[in-house]
């Protein structure tokens, strides 16, 4: 246990430290986030590069605290080229679908390592059967890894909100894995999840630094590469649920982003004002108070993903059939379907 707090508290400080250095690099090369659209809540010029902070804490924790692997080396090479996509984004803002090619090839690079979704579960067999994926295991494990990837850089929209529940995300997903006896999976996640409460002092309302695409693309992938390794690999669907319950926020407003454009016949990649956030904002709350209430939605999740990891077939889907029902609920309650247009105009 002493060596999993070390690992943290490693990873915490380099964050912490290497950030100021990370803002006056955001300075040089022109990587600052001007307001130009209303979409935007902040109102001033913010430098955008703290994901590289946050990527040099991990990688050289990763270094000196993990024992090296194939596939441990994979994630450390694909995170390398996310971050330099983030980096030229966050500079020159680059298009999509160079952002998206570079995701590709990141996650091919993990792909190649020996990490790969191979099973999926047939819930229609009883009892559950579990279906090779063979040859489509590349394509879904690549569909999986740039798809968390984007998530978490949907909702980096206030101060601090992507770096908190990511963090919450990877604390909560150690302690899955720490519970399955997966220490090498524990200590990536209690890495990442140190090197993001390092940068969190710097983010948090009013934030004095982004982490930027560099950051939150970074993130996700490390987030949706560890997963594969630690749960997903387990051909259940009580296995592939813990994940994708410790990373709700970000899955699930992306989720229902995609619904509310296609019901309202919207192009899928266009930005609007829908998001959890956005709505929250509309009901009066403060970025701060925005902030802290996902948090706390966060924390539900995650401990709900501890949860199904450590109960029995039955009060694990008894556990996803509630939160299931919640995040329904909530979503229709807050009208995260509608157009912002029409949420304004009713509220």
């Amino acid at each position: 246990m002493d060596n999993y707090i070390l690992t943290f508290i490693i990873a915490m400080s380099i964050s912490y430290l290497l950030t100021p250095y990370a803002k006056k690099i955001a300075y040089k090369i022109g990587a600052i986030d001007v307001p130009k659209d209303n979409r935007r809540v902040h109102k001033t010029p913010i430098p955008r590069l703290g994901g590289l902070a946050i990527y040099m804490a991990f990688l050289l924790s990763t270094i000196i605290m993990v024992d090296m692997n194939t596939k441990l080396m994979g994630i450390l090479a694909g995170a390398t080229i996310i971050v330099i996509v983030g980096i030229i984004d966050d500079a020159k803002e680059i298009s999509a679908k160079y952002k998206l090619m570079g995701q590709i090839i990141a996650a091919l690079i993990v792909v190649n390592s020996g990490m790969r979704i191979e099973f999926v579960t047939n819930i229609l067999d009883k009892p559950e059967g579990i279906t090779a994926l063979q040859m489509l295991s590349i394509p879904v494990t690549v569909f999986w890894i740039v798809g968390i990837t984007n998530t978490v850089n949907l909702i980096d929209g206030l101060d601090g909100l992507a770096a908190g529940v990511s963090s919450i995300a990877a604390l909560s997903l150690a302690a899955v894995a720490f519970l399955n006896g997966q220490t090498q999976v524990a200590m990536v996640l209690l890495i990442l999840a140190g090197s993001l409460i390092g940068f969190l002092p710097y983010n948090f309302n009013p934030a004095k630094i982004f982490m930027g695409d560099t950051g939150s693309l970074l993130v996700g992938f490390v987030l949706a590469t560890i997963s594969i390794e630690g749960l997903i690999k387990s051909a259940t669907t009580i296995a592939v649920a813990i994940p994708v319950l410790a990373l709700g926020i970000p899955i699930f407003d992306t989720t229902f982003a995609i619904i509310r454009r296609l019901i309202n016949k919207r192009p899928i990649m266009e930005a609007d004002k829908g998001h959890l956030h956005h709505r929250l904002l509309e009901q009066g709350l403060s970025q701060r108070q925005t902030v802290l209430v996902l948090y706390f939605i966060s924390m539900i999740l995650g401990g709900s993903a501890i949860l199904v990891a450590d109960s029995s077939g039955s009060t694990a889907y008894s556990i996803i059939g509630v939160v299931s029902i919640l995040i329904l609920l909530g979503a229709v309650g807050i009208g995260l379907v509608k157009k912002p247009q029409e949420r304004k105009a009713n509220s």
